[in-house]
């Protein structure tokens, strides 16, 4: 019964991606609270607001990278499980995931090992300070504990959606995001463990989560089913798993990459306090994109379902909704933020040094968010239908080939200093976006015309 009200191929192409993307779209704006509560909180801290903030904008690049790893393996399996479902196959569906259960545990338990290991040099590398160093690491050090738990709520969340069940992944966010908001207050606050009591908030709510999404998977309500022998790892079934989530892999490990870099730079031209601005501007950020993510994520199993099913008109035309509907909605994010900055600002600090500081950073950082959509857009068809090669190429190219050089050049040039940093990301967003979108109307519209004409 639920295969079949989950059969994409059928109904209305928008209806279908809206029915994916509604829930899904909550399940990001709890997301969003879940990501950044503990950012607000720890931004009211009477003592010492700015330096906690800023500690644990240090600690971003290790929360990008384990939620890459957990991206890896949910993003690469999950619309591998899509397409297969499309052609019938559910037992090679069952097994993709399976195995991508196994991946998230041991990589899981791996970065939890090497990063507590190794977290004094990193932390430094990613631009502490002897100042925000202690707030960092205390933050580190307990968030790492529950790695497995966000691999396991995030990652596996991404099979309940690729089988059609928005609601249920939404109420996954929704357990960890309410915990959280319960539990950060308690203890920051309450037990008066600042940084650590937000570190021990988000690993409870994870394991909440990722518990949630267990249960769910086990049981008879999954049309896919977790079980044991689909848990034994296949060579080949890896492989196609790591090569199709290398795009959500590398946008997410770039990330962390590039925020290393942005800290690092803000570190020798501005100090802290331009790293704590740059920790709000990435959690204004989050507000913009993970609201679009919802767009993306919903027509992604809606693609690979109809590409699978060899529905190509019907492809086309979720192409066609995706496309526009990412562009109005990046560029009324950009107006929005570009007219009332000081207001987005607010939400994570209002110390007015930091905030005055901020006000031209996120205007600059911003300018033209709207080409951002045609990289959102072009990116979800490429991961949508299953191309992997490009869907990496573009993730990192944006990230690797233009943000990262841009952003240790620009301080140096015509006394832009600290400005530089900020600069960067906008210049990235035409260029990248442009040659994103391009080669998917070059390669994934001519091969669906093709297929058509030869089916």
């Amino acid at each position: 019964m639920a295969s079949a009200q989950n059969d994409f191929s059928k109904g209305s192409v928008v209806g279908n991606i809206m029915g994916m993307a509604i829930p899904m779209t909550a399940a990001q704006l709890i997301n969003l609270l879940y990501n950044v509560v503990d950012r607000i909180y720890i931004g009211y801290i009477p003592e010492h607001a700015t330096l906690s903030l800023t500690g644990l904008g240090v600690c971003l690049p290790v929360i990008t990278a384990v939620m890459a790893f957990a991206n890896l393996f949910g993003m690469g399996g999950a619309p591998l499980c899509s397409i297969e479902r499309g052609r019938g196959n559910q037992k090679e569906a069952e097994a993709i995931m399976g195995n991508a259960f196994t991946l998230m545990v041991i990589c899981g338990i791996l970065l939890t090992i090497l990063g507590i290991v190794f977290r004094r040099p990193l932390l430094y590398l990613f631009g502490a300070s002897d100042s925000t160093y202690p707030y960092a690491e205390s933050y580190m050090t307990i968030y790492l504990l529950g790695s497995v738990f966000v691999m396991m709520g995030l990652g596996m969340n991404a099979f309940i959606n690729s089988q059609g069940f928005g609601r249920i992944g939404m109420q996954t966010v929704l357990l960890g995001a309410v915990a959280n908001i319960i539990l950060d207050p308690v203890f920051i606050f309450g037990f008066r463990m600042d940084v650590r009591g937000a570190a021990l908030a988000t690993i409870i709510s994870q394991f909440l989560s990722a518990a949630w999404v267990l249960r769910f998977l086990f049981s008879d309500r999954s049309i896919l089913r977790l079980k044991r022998e689909t848990m034994m790892l296949k060579k080949a079934r890896v492989l196609k798993i790591v090569s199709m989530g290398m795009s959500s892999f590398a946008a997410g490990f770039t990330n962390s990459v590039v925020a290393v870099a942005c800290n690092a730079t803000l570190q020798t031209w501005g100090g802290d306090l331009y790293v704590g601005v740059m920790t709000v501007i990435h959690s204004v950020r989050e507000i913009a994109e993970n609201l679009v993510k919802g767009l993306t994520g919903g027509s992604q199993p809606v693609l690979g379902y109809n590409f699978g099913a060899g529905q190509y008109d019907r492809v086309k035309k979720a192409i066609r909704f995706l496309s526009v509907s990412t562009i109005a909605f990046t560029t009324f994010c950009w107006i929005l933020i570009s007219i009332f900055p000081e207001t987005f600002i607010h939400i994570f600090n209002r110390d007015e040094t930091l905030v005055q500081a901020a006000i031209p950073a996120v205007r600059v950082y911003f300018f033209g968010f709207f080409m951002m959509s045609l990289q959102y857009s072009g990116q979800a068809c490429f991961i949508g239908l299953g191309k992997a090669k490009q869907a990496t190429f573009f993730s990192i190219f944006r990230k690797v080939i233009i943000v990262l050089p841009l952003t240790l050049l620009f301080p140096r040039l015509g006394g832009l200093g600290a400005m530089g940093v900020f600069l960067a990301e906008p210049v990235s967003n035409f260029i990248g976006g442009a040659a994103c979108y391009g080669t998917m109307l070059r390669t994934v519209w001519q091969e669906l015309n093709k297929k058509k004409e030869s089916a």
